[in-house]
Formats: C-alpha cells, sequence, structure tokens
C-alpha cells in the first residue's frame, strides 16, 4: 500500500467517524471557534454501459463493448475569518478513479466527478486557496448560512465582494438552485453546467482567478478574470494544468501559460423576482477567451492532406473564442422547481478546458419528496441537446481530436441525452442516488449508439 492509498483510507475513516460526524461545530471533541468553520464531504460514484450498436470507432470514443468505472472524491473545508468583511478558504481534495472510457465520447458527458486527470491511486491538491473581502454598503441585512465556502453571520444585502486565489468559475458563476451539484443532483456535464463555455481550469476543474460582485436586492453583476492553462485537457492525461499545480498538486504537474495571451473572462448579470409568490431566477452569461488553439480550418486543410497522424503544429495560435449563455430557474411549488440553460460558442478553433460543445440546451424538472412523506428525497428529470459548429464537423470528420470527441471521422447528428435520478437521504449528509441516462448519437455521431448508462452515487458531507 503506497503512501496516498494510505491517506485515502485514514480521511474516509475520519470522515465517516460518529465523532466527526455528530456535529459540524465540535471535531474529536474539540469544539471549533466562531471565527473558523469546518466542512468535509466523499462522493462515490459507480457507472456501467451495456455494448452498444456502433459502426467504427475512433480515439476519443465511448467503449462500445460495454465497461464499468467508478470516481472517488473527499474534500476537507476550512474557513477562517482574517478581518472584518475579510475571509480565508482552504480546500483539500483527494480524487480516485476514472470517467467512462477516460472522460470521453460524448458532450454530454455523464459524470461531473469524472475529472480529466483519472488516477488508479488518489492523488491529491488543493483545489481552493483563496481569499475573499466583503464591502457592504449599509442599509439592510442578511443571514449568511455556514457552509463549505462561507462563514454564518450577516451581511449587507447591498455589498461588492472581491475574491481572488484558486477556486473554480463554477464558485461564482452559473449557479441554479437544482442542477449545479453532481455530487447531490444531476451528474451529467450538460446538467450541472453550461455545456459551451470553455472556462479557465485544469484538468480537475480549478484555477486561479478574481472576481468581483456587485450585489443589490433584486439583481447581481459578476465579473470574473482566470488563467488558462497552456494544453489541452484531452484524453484523461492530466496535461492541461495550469503552473500552479506544481506547487498545489501532487503528483506535481503543469506550467504557467503567458498570462496577457492566455486567459479567460466571464459577466454575468443575474436578476432574480417572484412569481405568484415562487422566486425565480433568469442569468445572462457572457465570456471571451484567449489561448494558444488549432485553428479548425487550417487543422483540417492539413488532415485532408496528410492524414490522421498529422502534425497540426502550423495551425496552432492565440486565438479567441467567445459564446453567451442564458441559465433560468423558477420555483413552481415549494417541492417543485423547473430549469433550464442554454448556449453557444463561435466554433472556430479548438475548445481547450470544458466540452467541446458548440450550442447547447437543457430543460428539467427537480421534485422534493414531500408529497411521499419523504420530504430530503429528490427526483429529478432533465434532458440536453448539444452539438457542434460546421468548422468543427469537418474537423473530426477529416480524423481530428477534440477534447471529448474523435471516433475517427463523422455521421453527424445532434447528441441527445436525457437523465433521471431519485436520491435518498438515509440520515443528516448521507444520501445515496439511483441514476439512469440514455445517450442518443454519442459525440454527435448518428453511427454510433444509443447508450444506456446506469448509475449509483453515495454522498456524505459534513
Amino acid at each position: 500500500m503506497c503512501a496516498r492509498d494510505l491517506l485515502c483510507l485514514v480521511l474516509s475513516a475520519v470522515l465517516i467517524s460518529p465523532a466527526y460526524a455528530a456535529d459540524a461545530d465540535s471535531i474529536l471533541g474539540w469544539t471549533v471557534p466562531d471565527w473558523l468553520n469546518v466542512h468535509a464531504q466523499n462522493t462515490d460514484i459507480v457507472q456501467t454501459t451495456p455494448s452498444f450498436p456502433a459502426q467504427y470507432s475512433g480515439p476519443h470514443s465511448l467503449n462500445d463493448a460495454g465497461e464499468t468505472k467508478e470516481t472517488v472524491s473527499v474534500d476537507l473545508l476550512v474557513g477562517a475569518k482574517l478581518w472584518s468583511g475579510g475571509e480565508l478558504h482552504v480546500d483539500a481534495l483527494m480524487w480516485q478513479g476514472f470517467g467512462l472510457s477516460r472522460t470521453t465520447g460524448a458532450l454530454a458527458f455523464p459524470n461531473g466527478e469524472a475529472f480529466k486527470a483519472g488516477t488508479t491511486t488518489p492523488d491529491v491538491m488543493f483545489s481552493r486557496l483563496f481569499v475573499r473581502h466583503t464591502i457592504g454598503f449599509g442599509g439592510e441585512q442578511e443571514d449568511v448560512p455556514d457552509g463549505p465556502l462561507t462563514l454564518a453571520g450577516k451581511q449587507d444585502i447591498s455589498r461588492l465582494t472581491l475574491t481572488v486565489g484558486r477556486m473554480s468559475f463554477l464558485d461564482v458563476f452559473d449557479h441554479n438552485t437544482y442542477a449545479g451539484d453532481p455530487r447531490s443532483q444531476f451528474m451529467n456535464w450538460g446538467l450541472m453546467a453550461n455545456l459551451t463555455w470553455d472556462y479557465g481550469q485544469d484538468s480537475i476543474g480549478y484555477s486561479l482567478g478574481a472576481t468581483a460582485e456587485l450585489n443589490q436586492p433584486d439583481w447581481t453583476l459578476r465579473y470574473g478574470f482566470f488563467e488558462m492553462p497552456a494544453y489541452i485537457n484531452a484524453g484523461n492525461v492530466g496535461s492541461g494544468n495550469g503552473g500552479e499545480d506544481q506547487f498545489l498538486t501532487y503528483p506535481p504537474r503543469g506550467s504557467f501559460a503567458p498570462i496577457d495571451k492566455s486567459y479567460a473572462m466571464a459577466g454575468e448579470f443575474e436578476q432574480r423576482y417572484s412569481f405568484n409568490s415562487h422566486p425565480g431566477a433568469v442569468r445572462l452569461l457572457a465570456w471571451l477567451d484567449e489561448a494558444s488553439r488549432d485553428s479548425y480550418y487550417a487543422a483540417t486543410t492539413i488532415l485532408q492532406s496528410e492524414g490522421p497522424s498529422a502534425d497540426l503544429s502550423s495551425a496552432q495560435g492565440y486565438r479567441h473564442s467567445y459564446g453567451l449563455g442564458l441559465n433560468s430557474e423558477q420555483e413552481i411549488t415549494r417541492d417543485v422547481g423547473v430549469f433550464s440553460r442554454l448556449g453557444w460558442n463561435n466554433g472556430k478553433a479548438q475548445a481547450l478546458e470544458f466540452s467541446d460543445a458548440n450550442w447547447s440546451a437543457s430543460l428539467g424538472v427537480s421534485i422534493k419528496g414531500d408529497g411521499w412523506r419523504r420530504p430530503d428525497d429528490t427526483i429529478g428529470v432533465g434532458g440536453v441537446v448539444s452539438g457542434l459548429s460546421s468548422a468543427f464537423r469537418k474537423y473530426l470528420t477529416a480524423g481530428g481530436l477534440g477534447i471529448e470527441l474523435g471516433d475517427g471521422t463523422l455521421n453527424y447528428g445532434p447528441e441527445k441525452a436525457l437523465e433521471t435520478y431519485y436520491s435518498v437521504q438515509l440520515s443528516k449528509g448521507i444520501q445515496t442516488t439511483l441514476d439512469y441516462q440514455f445517450i442518443s448519437n454519442p459525440g454527435a455521431n448518428r453511427a454510433r449508439g444509443p447508450v444506456n448508462i446506469f448509475g449509483l452515487r453515495f454522498h456524505y458531507e459534513l
């Protein structure tokens, strides 16, 4: 047993021990002071696919013979008050396992915990290490609940919040009450986030950045600027890591790209409202990235001339990509909520960090279990339709590879994914979830599928 295996066993044992789980304010007999909080989580997911029809397969295809894969993540999160309005948050993450077919073969990939740097033995990192400062403008206040990334207290509703450090874009942007956390809600990528947003992240989902949020009673305006890693997050090899991963990840990896030429920025406007006394929200997202990437047009020309093994370095250069997203949610009754996301990007240059999708639309419903006397249980049903730009389709047809896609050629058809789950709360902080997903035209390829995916998830949080 290596040191990382031993660390995994020790942390898992601590997380599920009664002394630790009893009360987040008291850990192994130690009372947590008011200026500090400690949280933890463990998520285990197993997914299996039976064999499915496929006329051909390529380097980035889902395995048509069928397979079973598992992922495990453990987080220990600590937050501390530094000064009035100032907070420090640290997240120590340990992960192990692989997504189906090493996280390739589908645009709306079925496991949001399947990082692009899968590992047989546990790897560890500081996934979050940031400072947050909140400037209140006075007036009415609201309660802030204790949470993994928040300290309990009160703050002005009218405020400016500045955050700097290592984190995820999704910690601040693209939130949705019903679909945003693959550890407790929908697991599919297309339901947990905007599938077309190639947001700055390393191969686990985090990066160096800074955000600013201006909050008012009914609306919020956000802006973020993040590092883009130097290399593509493809093939589950973990190559797309930022320079800070050399110091914050074990085993160390990654390299810095020039920040003036390799960055991701985004702005989001959120409007909150009430309809028949039921809350709702609409969020408009816009983003702009620059990074070293292939032009689909130039790369396709080379592939058509020289074949799939051609050197594409001459097609690479610093290029921009941009896009728009719309995220909405509406409570229908106290126990029923609906949500939707729409996304589009210009699709002319290689995606690097998240997904190969150039357009997508999702719609779903979340139902709490009050009607059958299980108020902490949840049923979710959601669907995603996603597709590719003309330039990307030609690139794949010529034998090119993307982050997730690359069947060797392409018989194009939009990918359609459906997910339904039932989450059961076994006791406070402990959930188990049965999950089923169906994907038609996986990888936007009519020559493959459909695919049935059966999943089981265990989630514990403190």
